[in-house]
């Protein structure tokens, strides 16, 4: 039985909710604002909504009564199609837009959905299904709940291999929808990941072979759903980088900022990808030259940079520097770095210098 239904069989036990056998939604209203003992018990009676409405607080039930209440207080206690977000992207606080606060969040229509969001190349002309997170409990626990992983094969250096069990110590590469597999993989790895890498579509339209071409409002859906997932499974000394070009870059980092908090902000890594010359050079637009990884870590004050450095043979261009660079470019001189230490601070010889 689907939640609405469950919900409004309990609510029909109490006399005080019915006239002629209809639910009084103004009565039930009421009674939940109180909130009313006597309804608090008949909800607590029932698992499924126990789970839904409840939330355990140092073993103490709390009941949510704002998810409560939004469930029940519109038409048919509310359709899926429903959202609470207004059909505008901005940044919002309380509901009002940056003109309005100076506390801000991002905010997009069907911020409060799950999208299974399809990321096949043939994914791109699909209606997308939002999922309303108040409202569908029952298809977003359908979707999310942890899939049965099949057609395991080991390869090594010799080729492909059946096999008959899966060690912990295995490294896997799963292949699916990566909103399901994560689902999937919290139970056993909740609160212990310590790195994670994602390389999202950039949604620009490019001509790729997965799904690169969201709505604005459907891909910030379909990260948020993703990067709250990775959040729960990430160690609290782990880290996530998510590597991105400069189309969603700037909402990603607002996305993230909210998720994973401000203060565990680490670096935007700044990764060069075209050089401004060559073929592309000729063409009459700007050309993107740079892709960005943001980087975040679940907890900044137990999170550590373990540094490593690798060996690089002497340049010998590190003994050179400009001669004078007040003169013209083309009239730049290379000199010996000994040199000209030496004759600005007066030494005699280059030997003192160094």
């Amino acid at each position: 039985m689907k939640l609405l239904d469950e919900l409004k069989s309990v609510l029909k036990q109490d006399k005080r909710l019915l006239s002629e056998d209809k639910l009084l939604k103004n009565k039930i209203v009421e009674l939940a604002l109180k909130p009313d003992k006597d309804l608090l018990k008949l909800l607590l009676g029932n698992k499924k909504i126990k789970e839904h409405f409840f939330t355990e607080v140092e073993r103490t039930l709390v009941f949510d009564k704002e998810k409560f209440m939004q469930f029940i207080d519109n038409k048919e206690f509310l359709p899926d199609s429903y959202t609470a977000f207004k059909n505008k992207i901005g940044l919002t606080a309380d509901r009002r837009y940056l003109a309005e606060s100076k506390e801000v969040v991002l905010s997009w229509p069907y911020k409060d959905c799950i999208l299974e969001g399809g990321q096949e190349k043939e994914d791109e002309k699909r209606q997308e299904i939002f999922h309303n997170e108040i409202l569908a409990p029952d298809e977003i626990d359908r979707l999310l709940e942890p899939k049965v992983l099949t057609n395991f094969k080991r390869i090594d250096a010799k080729g492909e291999h059946k096999i008959s069990e899966i060690k912990p110590t295995d490294n896997l590469i799963i292949k699916g929808n990566n909103l399901l597999v994560l689902h999937s993989l919290l139970k056993k790895l909740r609160n212990k990941v310590k790195l994670i890498y994602i390389d999202p579509p950039f949604n620009r339209e490019a001509d790729v072979f997965y799904n690169d071409s969201f709505k604005h409002s459907t891909w910030l859906t379909f990260m948020r759903n993703r990067l709250e997932i990775a959040r729960h499974l990430l160690a609290e000394d782990g880290s996530i980088f998510v590597h991105l070009d400069d189309t969603e870059a700037a909402y990603a980092k607002t996305l993230m900022d909210e998720i994973f908090y401000r203060d565990n902000y680490c670096n935007t890594i700044v990764v060069s990808t075209n050089e401004p010359f060559g073929f592309k050079s000729t063409s009459s637009k700007l050309f993107k030259q740079a892709n960005f990884i943001l980087f975040y870590c679940k907890n900044a004050s137990n999170f550590t940079l373990k540094r490593l450095f690798v060996e690089k043979e002497y340049d010998k261009a590190y003994k050179y520097v400009f001669d004078d660079i007040t003169v013209p470019e083309n009239e730049w001189k290379w000199q010996s770095l000994n040199k000209v230490v030496a004759e600005h601070l007066g030494f005699e010889t280059h030997r003192e210098a160094v």
